[in-house]
């Protein structure tokens, strides 16, 4: 008999992190490594933030909190909600956590049953489906392709729901494809969602301000209204804020489910860090100038990046919407013999080679549920995105 928890074996490591700790090793070895394997901006946080942090420091609020969150930065979420996103909500449904995963994972924890059903349009996060497997529920990935723009259909979601289904977890802008979804094209899906009152939906906007091209983001609860009483609408200040490592995550919902979401923390990691919420206090309530000079960096970055990747060999890279990745096909290398003589016959293998042969790292799109495809973070300094993708071209072009 095993020592370790029988559901251990519903669940694989996050592939986006193996492929970060690979290249720093072999960065470590020497080798000459650029990664573009994380999902993290390159841009540091910004210095009203830090200095928010430190003042809190100084003033001696490095005390436990209350579980859920101080009270200011519940405010501040409250103001942002109904500022940005035109939805209201009270003090007893916001809810705080160490970062956006541990308030999704809270979410599933205190709703799954055995046998409950979790529609996951894929690509997906590397994250979701292992930690519906891990509350003992059932990921039902639903492929979502790059002819309809790697968006969930809502003729594809009709097909998907069944009497056991409990949730739907959109994610846009979408981390892998970058993926974002108009107000239109969701209330097909908060159409169909109005029909079916047993599901609920879980929103991850955490990339909700980086978006491009005049691109509007709307969100599930702002389409569709009557979907307030069952939709929990995820955010946190990591991405457009540059707060990666401060690990802050909030959400709105219903003040039942947030209340069993916070007793879940409560036995868990109890509270946030004391001086990462009163530095996110001053992040959604301080100046947001910082945003849209960033999201001009990324947008240069991507249109980069997607124009170097199309010319690449055997390639395609469709131009996302918002986030800070592509996610290119790779189907044209698969059967091609690669400069170490191997036959590359999956997208793993393609991302394994190119590591190997040029110091490349990405992520293959079989961990994300759809492949033959990669993905590339563009989070990082222009010039080595520029290298990379001279890199994955000289590759390409290589293979045999």
């Amino acid at each position: 008999m095993s020592f370790l928890a029988a559901a251990l074996d519903r669940v694989k490591p996050s592939a986006t992190i193996a492929v970060t700790d690979k290249a720093r090793a072999l960065k470590a070895a020497g080798r000459n490594v650029i990664g573009l394997g994380a999902g993290e901006p390159d841009f540091d946080t910004p210095a009203n933030i830090k200095l928010a942090a430190i003042r809190a420091i100084e003033a001696g609020k490095t005390k436990y909190t209350a579980v859920d969150g101080i009270p200011e930065l519940k405010e501040a979420i409250i103001a942002k909600f109904q500022r940005e996103n035109g939805i209201a909500y009270k003090p007893n449904q916001v809810i705080v956590g160490t970062g956006g995963k541990q308030v999704l994972y809270n979410a599933l924890m205190a709703t799954i049953n055995p046998g409950d059903e979790v529609i996951i349009p894929a690509p997906y996060w590397v994250s979701y489906p292992e930690m519906v497997a891990l509350a003992g529920g059932e990921p039902v990935p639903v492929v979502c392709t790059a002819a309809t723009g790697f968006k969930l259909q809502a003729e594809a979601l009709e097909r998907a729901i069944t009497p056991k289904t409990k949730w739907v977890i959109l994610c846009s802008p979408s981390n892998p494809t970058g993926a974002a979804y108009t107000r239109s094209e969701l209330k097909a899906l908060t159409d169909v969602l109005v029909k079916h009152p047993h599901v609920w939906v879980m929103t991850d906007d955490m990339y909700e301000h980086l978006v491009y091209d005049d691109f509007q983001f709307t969100t599930v609860a702002q389409v569709e209204p009557s979907l307030y009483d069952r939709t929990l609408t995820v955010n946190g200040v990591s991405k457009a804020y540059c707060m990666t490592g401060w690990r802050i995550g909030y959400a709105g919902g219903p003040a039942q489910l947030i209340k069993a979401m916070s007793t879940i923390q409560s036995q868990s990691t109890s509270n946030p860090c004391s001086i990462a919420q009163w530095a996110s206090v001053e992040a959604l309530n301080g100046p947001q100038e910082f945003i849209p000079a960033n999201n001009k960096v990324f947008k240069e970055r991507r249109d980069l990046v997607v124009s170097m990747l199309n010319q690449a060999n055997g390639i395609e890279c469709p131009r996302p919407e918002g986030a800070f990745y592509v996610y290119p096909s790779c189907a044209g290398t698969i059967g091609k013999k690669a400069p170490s003589g191997n036959v590359i016959s999956n997208d793993e293998q393609f991302v394994t080679e190119l590591l190997e042969t040029e110091g490349v790292a990405v992520v293959q799109g079989s961990a994300f549920g759809l492949g033959p495809a990669f993905r590339i973070s563009y989070a990082t300094k222009t010039s080595d995105l520029e290298d990379a993708c001279k890199r994955i071209q000289r590759f390409c072009g290589n293979l045999r």
